[in-house]
């Protein structure tokens, strides 16, 4: 059960994006916290103890730790509006001339002053120093490399001034101005880098948009970038429990833009939305992106990948959840090579990474590949098959079922399986989109979710691992009075919804939906089975994040395949790059 909170007390002002004038919502900040009265997040367990939302006590000092590292703590920089907002900075004593890698969230600066160590999911006890800001490069590590790192609480944030503003233009010029200011500090080379996961990684993409000049490169991994899309409204259907876990959380002296009620003023894409989505067109300067086959982030992190214009970007692609991803010292090693050619202008071979670094997952904790490189996504040897729904099977089908048939399924309980069993080794690597004729029996609405599995040759699913738990695969989603596409953005291998306007369903009313279904890469081993699993629900257990859904379903759900109504999974089937007679393939 989730702890239901009172409803917060609403404040609005009236802002202009692009032109139109909107009102926008805020709430009080959760209070600073001040450490002396005894909180302490190593008693914390899960998301608690990550330090969402921190805040230090007000302690203007510099000083050097045990590591020979100096901190000059709660500096105050302003900005052009003249509101004055608060970082750290972490160097080595004595070093000047250096670069800056700047971790940018709302998450609070400074959260080892409420912990003794870090407890992060996936990650030991002691991997991460508490000079870390969560998500964000290691001072631990950075500064020991002739990195300085500055840490800092954007306006709103902690003791910064002003209102908190998630993400948008707001944001992304308030940190135009810090990378400025910074790179003009005596010690810095004039380069400036940023690096983190997750919300520090949004933020980089929206700030590298406005071209700071100072700003030589970015590291963001795992970015969701169309917040509204990809987040609060993916396929449609309201997700607001983990915005609403991550708003709550934000610790300031005045006010935070409430996302969670401004998703419910505004339930459909408006200026206000867009101000939110990066000019990608803008992101010139060089990008090491990361996306996790595993976690929310990943339809953003490939997205805004292929959409910035950068000549010069960098993708891997892997199974793991985010946080032990981030610690992995051979992942650690590669992102300082990155930083060291970009900010410091060695020359140590980095161009030679190819574009695109992908694990091709097998089952469990196994990758059948590990960073394979590949020179484009989605991959030019691409063979996209339509795998046809069989409804009175259960079964896909290669070629178009020619009977009409259809199968119903309470979505509260219950699920539609259609399963295809392979006759030789086949790889999925890439976006797959389901197209579905559907009706609602005894609604005018419909929320549907899919995962996309792999089973063995018995039928047994097989499901890869994350942080040692089962991932339920490939998802999407869709609320059915959303169906219109959005012709612009919708391509040949996704489908993008315009989420502009509301077509409920009719009594007996039968529509075609197509829905994306994220990126994947999985081998499937000759025999086995690809299963496509259809509900009302997101099947998934004991998932520690927040996420939960406001679906519209009752009654049943009626799913209608063959003959006029041809219902498919198309699916990126790649092509062996070498094979022989007797069988040896190389991908």
């Amino acid at each position: 059960m989730h702890e239901q909170r009172p409803a917060p007390q609403l404040f609005s002002k009236k802002i202009v994006f692009d032109g139109e004038e909107i009102e926008v919502f805020y709430r009080k900040a959760r209070e600073p916290i001040d450490p002396a009265e005894g909180l302490d997040l190593s008693k914390e367990k899960g998301l608690a103890a990550t330090a969402h939302g921190f805040c230090a006590k007000f302690n203007q000092r510099t000083y050097k730790n045990e590591d020979g590292i100096l901190c000059e703590q709660d500096i105050p920089v302003t900005l052009r509006d003249g509101t004055v907002i608060y970082c750290d900075i972490y160097r080595k004593e004595g070093e000047d001339n250096i670069p800056v890698l700047v971790s940018w969230s709302a998450y609070g600066k400074r959260p080892g002053d409420g912990m003794s160590e870090w407890q992060v999911m996936g990650v030991p006890p002691g991997t991460i120093s508490t000079m870390s800001k969560f998500e964000s490069a290691d001072p631990g590590y950075w500064c020991h490399q002739g990195y300085a790192v500055a840490n800092v609480d954007p306006r709103g944030v902690g003791h910064s001034q002003g209102d908190i503003c998630i993400m948008g233009t707001q944001d992304a010029r308030d940190g135009y101005d810090f990378i400025e200011w910074v790179a003009k500090q005596h010690w810095c080379n004039g380069k400036v880098g940023m690096a983190g996961n997750s919300f520090v990684a949004m933020t980089q993409i929206r700030i590298a948009a406005q071209q700071p000049p100072s700003l030589a490169c970015i590291a963001p991994w795992e970015a969701t970038c169309d917040i509204f899309r990809e987040s609060i409204y993916e396929g449609g259907i309201p997700a607001l429990g983990f915005n609403e876990f991550v708003v709550a959380s934000l610790t300031g002296p005045s006010l935070v833009e409430d996302m969670v009620a401004n998703a419910k003023a505004y339930p459909f894409m408006n200026k206000y939305w867009e101000d939110k989505i990066p000019n990608f067109a803008n992101v010139k300067i060089p990008v090491y992106a990361c996306a996790s086959w595993s976690h929310f982030h990943l339809h953003g992190a490939f997205n805004s990948f292929r959409k910035m214009k950068s000549t010069r970007k960098w993708l891997r692609a892997h199974r793991e959840q985010e946080w032990p991803d981030a610690s992995t010292p051979a992942n650690i090693e590669d992102l300082k090579r990155f930083f060291d050619r970009y900010l410091k202008n060695i020359h140590n071979g980095w161009e030679l990474t190819p574009r695109y670094r992908l694990e091709v997952m097998d089952a469990y904790d196994f990758d059948y590949q590990t960073y394979r490189g590949e020179k484009e996504f989605p991959l030019a040897r691409t063979e996209y098959k339509r795998f046809y729904l069989d409804a009175a099977k259960g079964a896909l089908a290669l070629e178009p079922v020619p009977v009409k048939s259809s199968v119903s399924y309470d979505p509260a309980t219950e699920q539609a399986n259609f399963d295809l069993a392979f006759d030789e080794d086949t790889e999925i690597t890439g976006y797959l989109s389901l197209r579905l004729w559907v009706e609602a029996d005894g609604h005018d609405e419909m929320d549907i979710m899919v995962n996309v599995q792999k089973l063995d040759e018995d039928g047994n699913w097989l499901p890869t691992s994350i942080l040692g738990e089962p991932h339920p695969g490939p998802w999407g989603k869709m609320r059915v009075s959303r169906r219109a596409l959005d012709e612009k953005l919708t391509t040949k291998f996704e489908p993008v919804q315009s989420q502009l306007k509301e077509e409920k369903l009719a009594k007996g009313q039968i529509v075609p939906v197509d829905i994306a279904i994220v990126p994947v890469s999985k081998l499937y081993h000759k025999g086995q089975q690809l299963r496509v699993q259809v509900a009302g629900r997101y099947i998934r257990e004991g998932w520690f994040e927040p996420l939960i859904w406001e679906t519209d379903n009752k009654g049943r759900h009626i799913i209608h395949t063959g003959g006029e109504y041809e219902s498919y999974l198309q699916a990126p089937v790649i092509p062996a790059r070498y094979k022989t007679k007797s069988g040896y393939t190389r991908r």
